[in-house]
């Protein structure tokens, strides 16, 4: 199974989407302090909205969808208020 995230970091505004086949442990990496990547910056991090797909490459064909402009819109939806 994989699955296809957004994280969201109230304390910057900012939203992270993203692919995995272990949520857990990715969302740990996304928080863990001794990680130097993009994400690294905004943190902590918050699930705010996750799928689970059969495959990797339905996952990609996924994540790229919420990436667009009206994939964005649907998830702003799901930021806590």
């Amino acid at each position: 199974m994989f699955y296809v995230y957004c994280l969201y970091s109230s304390k910057y505004n900012k939203i992270y989407i993203g692919f995995t086949s272990d949520l857990d442990k990715r969302l740990y990496f996304h928080n863990n302090t001794t990680n130097n990547t993009y994400t690294s910056k905004f943190r902590p991090w918050i699930i705010i909205y996750s799928e689970e797909l059969t495959d990797k490459k339905s996952a990609m064909i996924r994540e790229k969808q919420l990436k667009s402009a009206r994939g964005r819109i649907f998830l702003k939806s799901f930021i806590p208020e």
